[in-house]
């Protein structure tokens, strides 16, 4: 039986202290960044510890955290199956314009009708954008990541064509969607916001995110199919030996991915935006994703973690400007800190390999001494009165009579 680990334990492992040292060193390169560019590295780290240190500050940390907390949750539950779901981007970008669309032709309905509409709409959509590439590989065999990427620029392409739809296009000049209703928005009243301080589009989709973590975890660590998903990713070829059908994990791996992706567009639309624009390039919130699945160690807890990381990086880095430092500051760091832990996940895998053979090899050794050591089998003699000894005795009986 699989011995539960402690908070305590997880914080002390080798993983979590590669990682650690992943970020420091992550900062470590953007300070010489800085001091290559003659910006005052006290200055620039200062101004992004202070913008996420006030209560404004950390309600700006948790609306931008939110969306990547649920596409890191995407990468990270694909990741258990041993799938790499590179299209997180994709079905975000399907999710949100989902969530849009729903929010704009069903204006009408009430509030507690109209967002959960929004929100299966959007998880419904990238579901469906994770079964068809999970179809193309299982059915035809073709390589998933390469069917992702391809499926990311098509959801990309789709959605710009949907927001210039009649009735869906913003009849003004802007080049994007008309605002979605307000009865489907995820936003804090204005009265809260204002008691407490808070961003102009704080809302309670953090909550959604927080629940989804919960439901992801108990899916993976108490059922059945986080069992079989999870021998998937170990050994497909185990899995399918012990009857468990690999083709069917892959599917419901990607469509349940997907679905979370999915609700990370809405989240997004339905709280910090209001609107999808008509953009010239991805915006990366599934690329996003992929960078908190990989500071969270692909596990549930750490995604949320690795979400509010990533989100107050982001609101920080957008506030470097104010001290003459370049933004794309946050690109440097976050981009190291992904190179120092796929280094570490590299060298973890080597050093694991080596540990194998050196145990494996001890073993033969052992098992070599041991048989040198044994003494040689004696012959058996046959007991007294065995038939073994039966020709001679008659032999002898019948020269007895002849004397």
């Amino acid at each position: 039986m699989k011995k539960k680990r402690s908070v305590l334990e997880i914080i002390s492992s080798v993983r979590f202290i590669h990682i650690l040292l992943a970020i420091i060193l992550g900062f470590m390169v953007g300070a010489i960044f800085l001091a290559v560019m003659g910006v005052s590295v006290g200055d620039a780290y200062g101004k992004l510890l202070d913008s996420v240190t006030t209560v404004k500050g950390l309600s700006y940390v948790i609306v931008y955290a939110t969306p990547y907390i649920l596409t890191g949750l995407s990468v990270a539950f694909s990741f258990k199956t041993g799938v790499f779901n590179i299209g997180a981007e994709g079905q975000f970008v399907v999710g949100s314009m989902a969530a849009a669309v729903t929010g704009i032709l069903l204006k009408d309905l009430p509030k507690p009708v109209l967002i959960p509409l929004c929100f299966i709409a959007a998880m419904l959509a990238g579901a469906l954008w994770g079964i068809i590439v999970a179809t193309l590989k299982t059915k035809w065999g073709i390589n998933e990541v390469l069917a992702m990427i391809m499926f990311n620029w098509i959801a990309f392409y789709l959605s710009n064509y949907i927001a210039g739809l009649p009735g869906i296009k913003n009849t003004g000049t802007a080049e994007a969607t008309q605002t979605i209703s307000e009865n489907a928005r995820t936003l804090l009243s204005k009265d809260f916001i204002n008691k407490m301080g808070l961003a102009p589009t704080a809302n309670w989709g953090i909550l959604v995110a927080i629940a989804a973590m919960i439901l992801v975890w108990f899916i993976i660590e108490k059922t059945t199919l986080g069992y079989e998903l999870k021998t998937v990713g170990s050994n497909r070829f185990a899995a399918e030996y012990g009857g468990i059908g690999v083709n069917r994990s892959i599917l419901t791996a990607l469509a349940i991915s997907g679905a979370l992706a999915g609700l990370g567009g809405a989240l997004q639309v339905m709280g910090m935006g209001s609107r999808i624009s008509i953009f010239s390039a991805q915006e990366g919130f599934g690329f996003g994703g992929i960078v908190v699945a990989l500071i969270g160690c692909s596990n549930p807890f750490g995604a949320l973690a690795a979400g509010l990381f990533y989100g107050a990086l982001t609101y920080g880095g957008s506030k470097l400007n104010l001290v003459g430092a370049p933004t794309q500051l946050i690109s440097v760091i976050v981009g190291t800190v992904v190179f120092f832990i796929a280094i570490s996940v590299i060298f973890e895998r080597l050093g694991g390999g080596l540990r194998a053979r050196r145990n494996a090899a001890a073993r033969a050794d052992k098992e070599k001494r041991e048989a040198a050591k044994e003494p040689p089998a004696e012959a058996v003699k046959p007991p007294e009165g065995d038939g073994a000894a039966g020709p001679a005795s008659e032999n002898e009986g019948k020269e007895g009579e002849a004397k």
